[in-house]
């Protein structure tokens, strides 16, 4: 069921970038779709399934078969689900030419009786209600306020010598994939402008978006002698140990070291690294993506703003807070007690009250 295996692949190539899709594609379509149905069925029995929640898996069609074979499923039961949709094919250039309209019309995402929507901005519920006639609600990203993060930890502590960054460096965090609506240009830009002893660690690896991007910011940033870390060898949803002994660090881990995080998107479904950047109490550098403007900004966060470009008044705002302590903590601390308000797992577990209370024969 996971897009990376190679079936799956091979369809993607067949159904995008193409305008036409041969029968044996279609063919290996409904056969993994039939296989994945068989699965689900058995998954739903077994377990005793009431409710099914797909996320994201009924939005990207980053798995054709398996978003067909929900829906069909969801239409053949008749059974309660909420798809909980992040990106919509429509918001990603690679999927605008296809030779799957069919399937993209039924599935992603289907308009099901049985199926209630949630979207994590309000930009993307006006999207999908104006495309489809589909209603949905809004569950933003959310992160566990009421719990702040544990403090650094043995295994941890050596995260900025593992990366290489001295002690009187600034250890600025670019915690993204490479991928071009990151803008992480700017952010190399806005360290080589700040004129500081820093270095830029970018956290992920370009993933499944192709690596040209990635070879354009090598390039830039040696233009702009910007002292940059590609760290996805250090990073990973787990810690491990390699075989050569060095460590692999979580995300999580690698915040609580950084003295400034950048976050120069130029489009976000909504926003992780911000959220993680308030939840990790830090400075942070946003673009002012059309998202953030309409659903994030008005909550009232103090951040480093740029308006598409880096402008002096970013980088003497940033120079301001990286070197005036009592500054930082002021807006870290009042970014926290922000975040808790709107986007804590309280506000969700409030939502799922109201579901409950709408649908009490589920439950």
């Amino acid at each position: 069921a996971h897009f990376t295996h190679p079936e799956i692949e091979d369809i993607q190539r067949k159904c995008f970038g193409v305008t036409s899709r041969d029968r044996s594609t279609t063919i290996k379509i409904h056969e993994i779709k039939e296989n994945l149905k068989d699965h689900i069925y058995s998954f739903i029995e077994r377990y005793e399934i009431g409710l099914l929640i797909p996320e994201n898996a009924l939005t990207i069609p980053m798995n054709i078969p398996l978003g067909l074979a929900i829906t069909e499923t969801l239409i053949e039961t008749g059974m309660s689900a909420i798809a909980h949709h992040h990106d919509f094919y429509w918001e990603r250039d690679r999927f605008t030419i296809n030779a799957a309209w069919d399937y993209l019309n039924m599935a992603f995402p289907p308009n099901l009786p049985s199926l209630e929507h949630r979207v994590i901005n309000s930009f993307a519920s006006e999207q999908l209600s104006l495309r489809t006639g589909i209603s949905a609600k809004i569950s933003p990203n959310i992160m566990d306020f009421e719990n702040p993060p544990p403090p650094i930890d043995d295994y941890a502590s050596d995260v900025r010598q593992a990366l290489g960054i001295k002690d009187d460096e600034i250890f600025v965090l670019q915690p993204t994939r490479i991928v071009k609506r990151k803008g992480i240009e700017h952010a190399i830009e806005l360290v080589h402008r700040l004129g500081m002893k820093a270095k830029l660690v970018i956290s992920h690896s370009s993933g499944d978006e192709g690596y040209d991007y990635e070879q354009r910011l090598r390039e830039y940033t040696k233009l702009m002698q910007v002292n940059t870390i590609f760290a996805s060898d250090f990073v990973n949803e787990e810690r491990r140990y390699n075989e050569d002994g060095s460590k692999v660090y979580t995300l999580s881990d690698i915040y609580p070291h950084a003295d400034l995080v950048t976050y120069p998107s130029t489009f976000e479904g909504f926003g992780n690294a911000f959220l993680e950047a308030i939840y990790f109490r830090k400075p942070i550098v946003v673009n002012t993506y059309s998202i953030y403007t309409k659903d994030i900004k008005p909550k009232g966060f103090s951040v480093i703003e740029l308006d598409g470009y880096v402008t002096q008044a970013a980088v003497d705002h940033a120079k301001e807070v990286l070197s005036n302590p009592e500054l930082c903590r002021r807006m870290v601390d009042e970014n926290y007690e922000i975040g808790k308000r709107f986007f804590s797992y309280a506000v969700l577990r409030g939502r799922i009250k109201s579901y409950v209370a709408e649908h009490p024969w589920l439950f």
